[in-house]
């Protein structure tokens, strides 16, 4: 359809962020999903999620990032704040897990707070994120991979 019928034209981040919120948690899940604060004093004008990776990876990727956000640590797990949609096209490499807006399933509590960066903005930039963590677990990067017909 065209503008000039009146429709509504949707780009393809429009439609992303309306499947999104579609999801809601399984009935199955147990425990209340909580969610990773902003600090105070600090601002998400793009939104939060949340990249999981195994805690034995977080020491090897902090000096491996130019700029470290918010990082969130229990024993299991790491959790770097990116900006909403950080997963847009791209295939976060095995074992991390992305989750969107920043929330923490079955977690009996928030994590702690390990790490907060200078400034006002709680991210750790995604691409180097998902660079480095394709690095470490030798995984090759989505745009790098061979296109099938």
């Amino acid at each position: 359809m065209s503008r000039a019928s009146g429709a509504q034209v949707l780009a393809l981040d429009t439609l992303v962020r309306l499947r999104r919120g579609l999801h809601t948690p399984a009935a199955h899940t147990v425990g209340t999903p909580r969610r990773l604060p902003v600090p105070d004093g600090m601002t998400a004008p793009l939104g939060c999620d949340a990249v999981a990776t195994p805690a034995r990876l977080g020491p090897l990727l902090m000096p491996r990032l130019p700029r470290v956000g918010c990082v969130y640590a229990d024993e299991a797990h790491w959790w770097w704040i990116v900006p909403s949609d950080s997963d847009y096209a791209l295939e976060w490499p095995t074992p991390a897990r992305y989750v969107t807006g920043a929330v923490v399933p079955d977690a009996p509590a928030v994590p702690p707070l390990i790490h907060k960066p200078d400034g006002t903005l709680p991210y750790t930039p995604p691409i180097p994120l998902y660079l480095a963590l394709c690095r470490l677990t030798d995984t090759t990067p989505t745009w790098s991979r061979p296109v099938s017909a």
